[in-house]
């Protein structure tokens, strides 16, 4: 079976250490354990692009060929304010694919599927469509029963994964069509980090979409802010709505954006440079991550949900 790698080995490899001979520096958020690797032997699982649900079951891997190889030239205009149609396709494939298709997406997007499930639950009962449940589990009915704990959900992660794939190029288009921040670090000892889920989320307004902060290289990053109103358009990759514009970062501002990019990795954190500073940055913000938000809103008979993603302490 392939190791697919659910963050490209192309995007690591610019985390790479000069003092390390083409290894990264890592941390784990789980242990703190601080380890070196190679790009190749991290952020990857045995068949992890393959999904059963789908007609073709690798099709992801297909649309990472127009992805993968343009990356390091797509960084390169990017830092040069050289951005062309080929570069805004190439980061925004970068973050989708990150976004639908890794494992913190994978749980992630399993959370809407659930609040949908249980609110599909309460409205059968308050039918009285479904029976109650036998002696031996107190003739409870099925909400009770999802209250107490005694039955729960479980979402398949490949089915949120496989939506994830069928709406890939939506996400392209979306990211690709919204105004951009070209993040630049000039810090040399506050290098961006980079992760398991490099695509940090960061809520500034609850109303309106969060922004998405994706480090590219330890001196490059950028700031996607989501127009809400492409949701629900057709896909246009001339990408005829995509601004830009460039920022120099003060160090405050580094270190929130790792901040953010430390509380939203899954567990592990990839860097370049070996500094004092990093463990006791990771230390404190280790117990936090993206978790999936739903909001139930009656509405006539049944119930709107409403899901979003925010970043909470983790439940131990």
């Amino acid at each position: 079976m392939p190791l697919d790698h659910y963050v490209s080995q192309v995007h690591l490899n610019n985390f790479t250490s000069p003092a390390l001979d083409g290894l990264l520096y890592a941390i784990r958020k789980s242990d703190l354990k601080r380890f070196r690797t190679k790009s190749q032997d991290v952020c990857r699982i045995e068949d992890g692009s393959t999904n059963a649900y789908l007609k073709e079951d690798r099709a992801i891997e297909e649309f990472l060929k127009d992805v993968e190889p343009a990356y390091n030239a797509s960084v390169a205009k990017l830092r040069e304010n050289k951005i062309d149609q080929e570069c805004i396709f190439c980061i925004a494939g970068f973050v989708a694919y990150v976004v639908a298709c890794s494992p913190t997406a994978m749980r992630v997007h399993s959370g809407p599927l659930k609040a949908t499930l249980e609110s599909s639950a309460a409205i059968l009962d308050a039918q009285r469509v479904l029976p109650k449940s036998p002696e031996a589990l107190g003739e409870k009915s099925l909400t009770e029963l999802l209250a107490d704990g005694t039955v729960k959900f479980e979402v398949d992660p490949k089915y949120p994964q496989a939506i994830g794939v069928t709406s890939v190029v939506h996400y392209v288009s979306v990211f690709g069509n919204s105004p951009w921040e070209i993040l630049h670090n000039g810090e040399a000892n506050t290098a961006f980090f980079t992760s398991d889920y490099p695509a940090a989320i960061e809520v500034n307004d609850l109303n309106t979409p969060i922004n998405r902060i994706v480090p590219l290289a330890p001196d490059l990053a950028i700031r996607i802010i989501p127009d809400i109103r492409l949701s629900g358009t057709k896909p246009d990759f001339s990408f005829a709505k995509f601004k830009a514009a460039p920022r120099r970062l003060k160090r405050s501002e580094i270190c929130d954006l790792n901040r953010l990019i430390v509380r939203c990795a899954e567990d592990l954190i990839l860097y370049r440079d070996d500094r004092e500073w990093i463990e006791a940055f990771v230390t404190k913000n280790r117990r936090y991550r993206i978790e999936p938000v739903t909001q139930q809103i009656p509405h006539g008979t049944g119930v709107l949900n409403v899901s979003t993603q925010r970043i909470l302490p983790r439940k131990e």
